[in-house]
C-alpha cells in the first residue's frame, strides 16, 4: 500500500515540529488546497481579530465603511455617541445587505423596502407593517459585532470570546510606544486585488530578505542584511528591526522629534499583527496592508499609510505625502511581480518547501501561529 497522504493541516503541524534552526518554509499545500483555505476561514478569521482600518478615517458622526470578515458582511461606523461601532449589515426584514462602501449617512436605510435603522443598529421605521399583529419594531436590532480601538486602528472580530486586543497586544504598545502610532495621520486608502494567495504576500512582508532583489529598483539599496534583526515572535505578532540610513529622511525622526532617541530615531518597525495586518512603522510615516483570501489564489488588500505628525506639520507636508506615496506605489508593483511569481511556483507539481533563512525567523513564527489553530 502507498504511503497515506496527509491532510494540509497535518503537514503542516510536523512542519513546525521542527526547530526553527531546521525549519522549512510551509508546505504548498497551505496555499494551494481548498481544505486548508476553509480551514483558516473557520480558525482563524472567524475567530481572531481582524484590523478593519485606521480610527481617523472615521472623523465625523455617521462616516461609515463597509467590508466583509469571513464572509459576514460588516459596517463600521462613528455612531451618534462619536464611538465607533460595528454591526452587521444585512437587514433584519429580508435579509438584503444595507450600506455599500463608505460615506456618510444619518440613518441606515434598506435599499430593498425602507426599513430604516439609527447608526446604533435600532429600527426607526417600518413602512406597511402595522397588519402584522406579531411585528414589534422594538425587538429588532442590527446586531453587533465586537470592535475595539487600539492604538489608532479599529480591530474587529466575530469571536465573541476574543481576548481583549489591548490585552493581547500589549508587548506591540510596549515596543512602539514611543514612535505613538496613534497620531498618525492617513493620508491614503486604496483597495487591491491581487492573484495570489494571501499567506504568501503576508510572507513577503514579514521577512527582508528579499528587499536587495526584489526592490533593486526602489529601496532595497537603503537597507542592509547584516543589520537587519528578526528576533523570536509572540503568540499573536511577529516582528522585525531594520536601520534606514540617514539620508533616507521621511523614514527617520523629525528634527522636531524630541521623544526617540538613538538608533530609535532610524529605525523601521515591521509588525505582523495575526492574522493579516501587516504594518511598516517609521519615524516619518507609516504604511500598512489588511488582508483576507478571495478564494485560495487571489487575496483582497486594504492599503492605507500617511505621515507622523511632525511630517504632517511640515510645511512641506504636500510633498512628503506625495514622495511617500510615490516610493510604496513602486514598491507594490515590485512585490505584486515576486508575490504571483511565488504562487504560480506553488502550482508547479516540481514545488518544494526549501530551508529557511535566519532572517525568514517571522514566516517560521507565523507557520507555528496558523499550525496552533486546529
Amino acid at each position: 500500500m502507498g504511503k497515506e497522504k496527509l491532510s494540509p493541516i497535518k503537514e503542516l503541524q510536523d512542519n513546525v515540529a521542527l526547530p526553527f534552526a531546521k525549519a522549512r518554509a510551509m508546505p504548498k499545500s497551505v496555499y494551494t488546497s481548498d481544505e486548508f483555505l476553509d480551514y483558516e476561514i473557520e480558525n482563524v478569521f472567524k475567530k481572531d481579530w481582524f484590523c478593519a482600518g485606521r480610527s481617523d478615517s472615521l472623523k465625523n458622526v455617521g462616516d461609515y465603511f463597509t467590508l466583509e470578515l469571513a464572509g459576514q458582511p460588516i459596517m463600521i461606523l462613528r455612531d451618534n455617541e462619536k464611538k465607533i461601532r460595528a454591526q452587521s449589515n444585512v437587514c433584519r426584514h429580508r435579509m438584503s445587505t444595507l450600506l455599500d462602501g463608505s460615506g456618510n449617512t444619518k440613518t441606515i436605510v434598506c435599499p430593498y423596502h425602507a426599513w430604516t435603522y439609527g447608526l446604533n443598529g435600532t429600527l426607526r421605521g417600518a413602512p406597511a407593517m402595522t397588519q402584522n399583529k406579531d411585528f414589534d419594531k422594538k425587538k429588532y436590532c442590527l446586531p453587533k459585532i465586537k470592535c475595539q480601538e487600539w492604538l489608532g486602528w479599529i480591530m474587529i472580530s466575530l469571536n465573541p470570546d476574543a481576548k481583549p486586543i489591548q490585552k493581547s497586544l500589549s508587548e506591540v504598545s510596549d515596543l512602539i510606544g514611543d514612535f505613538e502610532m496613534e497620531t498618525y495621520t492617513q493620508t491614503f486608502f486604496e483597495t487591491h486585488v491581487w492573484d495570489t494567495n494571501w499567506k504568501v504576500l503576508a510572507e513577503n512582508f514579514m521577512e527582508s530578505y528579499h528587499l536587495p532583489v526584489c526592490h533593486a529598483g526602489t529601496i532595497g539599496g537603503l537597507s542592509k542584511l547584516e543589520e537587519m534583526d528578526c528576533p523570536p515572535g509572540r503568540e499573536a505578532f511577529n516582528y522585525h528591526f531594520i536601520l534606514k540610513e540617514p539620508h533616507f529622511k521621511l523614514a527617520n525622526a523629525h528634527p522636531n522629534n524630541t521623544k526617540l532617541k538613538g538608533d530609535w530615531r532610524r529605525t523601521t518597525v515591521l509588525l505582523a499583527i495575526y492574522p493579516s495586518l501587516l504594518i511598516t512603522l517609521t519615524p516619518g510615516y507609516f504604511w500598512y496592508l489588511s488582508l483576507h483570501p478571495k478564494g485560495v489564489g487571489k487575496v483582497h488588500i486594504n492599503f492605507g499609510g500617511g505621515m507622523s505628525p511632525d511630517f504632517v506639520n511640515d510645511p512641506d507636508a504636500q510633498d512628503h505625502f506625495k514622495a511617500v506615496k510615490t516610493l510604496l506605489d513602486e514598491v507594490n508593483v515590485e512585490d505584486r511581480g515576486c508575490t504571483e511569481k511565488v504562487f504560480k511556483g506553488l502550482l508547479s507539481d516540481n514545488a518544494t518547501p526549501g530551508h529557511l533563512s535566519h532572517l525568514e525567523r517571522p514566516n517560521y513564527d507565523f507557520a507555528t501561529y496558523l499550525a496552533s489553530h486546529s
